[in-house]
């Protein structure tokens, strides 16, 4: 650990949250095994989920600060090999698990349960992060896309934030690639954490956030690959579309920014859908025309805003909208903050639902449903926003809303969460 230490004078934390594929219930007393891939292969880390599936937060050695904030030189982030077990399960093992320095790493798992005498183990390997490794240049396309003909495609009045991405992890023609079926929401955290680095300045995450979105938004809305014949919805392949690793972990600077905008997406006067938004990283591809991720991060460490950002890439006639609906949940965010003092129907959706959730996360206090938000509601929030690695307000906000939403209906109707 001494030598380790040495080689990584940064610190980065991870959390690792276990539940049950097919349930969305938390595993209690998972063992979490933690092995640097760089050194002599000892487990350093070894950790039990709780009753929320959720170990403690670890601090783990990372390289400096100064490697992700700068055109590659050397690798900006620490390895890690992580093995998640518990009785009556599968193992899982990821192996290259990545800690940048001064952030918070989400590690998410899902444990399937054992079917006979032998447990089986799965092994997920994390690919470099783009900016890192070497990807192929994306194709050039259109930024507005010709809408599908008739024929059994509809095409909406307006954009909607589907509740799930297929994700064929492969170019399009490899028939052989598996399908995911991920949350929306994750998989615009995955796609960010692949692609950025969590060190960067806020306002350059969201930028880049933002261009994944509408990107995204736009394959959904053309229904780019079905109309071609294809069963997906977009690809892991860098050269069409954003990289996506099944299985990696997150960071919550990313995961917070996401669940703030993930409405939102970019577009122009007179055009409908959202903006084919492609980049490159400016560094090893230039691409003139579109936005540059180091360039990004440069504006944002000048004080550029989010906005500005984009603006100075795509033109200054971009502006954002908002999908108002968002499929698969409930019931649309009110409008308005909750907070103590709110009452009324919006306030009785949060307590009924946070009460469904109870059943599968026992450090949630049960709630009276009455519609008055008073400080047992808040003391729940609070714990629900503790679990779910959300800013801890008591308050619901947009993001808390929404989160509240999709743990609801993950643990009521057990729908599988890959």
């Amino acid at each position: 650990m001494d030598n380790l230490q040495s080689a990584l004078p940064g610190r980065g934390r991870l959390r690792v949250s276990v539940v049950g594929r097919g349930t969305a219930w938390p595993v209690d007393g998972a063992d979490v095994r933690i092995t640097p891939r760089l050194g002599e292969g000892a487990v350093i880390e070894e950790l039990t989920t709780d009753s929320s599936g959720q170990t403690d937060t670890v601090t783990l050695p990372a390289p400096p600060l100064d490697y992700s904030l700068a055109p590659p030189g050397s690798k900006p982030y620490a390895e890690y090999d992580l093995e998640i077990s518990a009785p009556g399960f599968d193992t899982v093992r990821i192996e290259a698990a990545q800690v940048l320095p001064d952030t918070g790493g989400i590690q998410n798992v899902q444990l399937s349960e054992q079917v006979g005498p032998t447990v089986q183990t799965t092994t997920i390997t994390v690919p470099p992060n783009t900016l890192w490794g070497s990807f192929p240049p994306k194709v050039p396309e259109d930024e507005v896309k010709p809408l599908p003909d008739a024929g059994g495609f509809v095409v909406l009045p307006e954009p909607v934030i589907p509740e799930f991405i297929i994700v064929h992890a492969g170019a399009p023609s490899n028939a052989s690639a598996p399908n995911y079926w991920v949350p929306f929401r994750d998989y615009i955290k995955n796609v960010g954490c692949c692609e950025i680095y969590a060190t960067w300045p806020t306002a350059t995450i969201r930028a880049n956030i933002l261009a994944i979105l509408s990107f995204t938004l736009n394959r959904v809305y053309t229904e780019w690959y079905r109309s071609r014949g294809y069963d997906f919805t977009i690809t892991n392949s860098t050269a069409y579309d954003h990289a996506f690793s099944y299985g990696r972990n997150l960071y919550q600077e990313v995961s917070l920014v996401v669940d703030e905008i993930f409405t939102n997406y970019i577009t122009r006067p007179g055009i409908r859908q959202p903006l084919l938004t492609q980049y490159c990283d400016g560094n090893q591809v230039q691409c003139p025309g579109w936005m540059t991720q180091w360039g990004s991060k440069n504006l944002g460490d000048q004080g550029y805003d989010t906005m500005d950002i984009l603006r100075n890439f795509y033109g200054y006639d971009i502006y954002l909208m908002t999908a108002e609906e968002v499929e698969g949940v409930p019931s649309s965010f009110p409008g308005e903050v909750l907070h103590v003092g709110s009452t009324g129907a919006a306030v009785r959706t949060i307590q009924s639902q946070l009460n469904a959730i109870a059943r599968a996360y026992p450090a949630l206090p049960t709630l009276a449903v009455d519609g008055v938000y008073g400080q047992d509601t808040r003391a729940a929030v609070e714990a629900f926003q503790r679990i779910f690695n959300l800013n801890i307000s008591g308050m619901v906000d947009f993001s808390t809303w929404y989160a509240i939403s999709k743990t609801y209906v993950a643990v009521t109707r057990m729908a599988e969460l890959v």
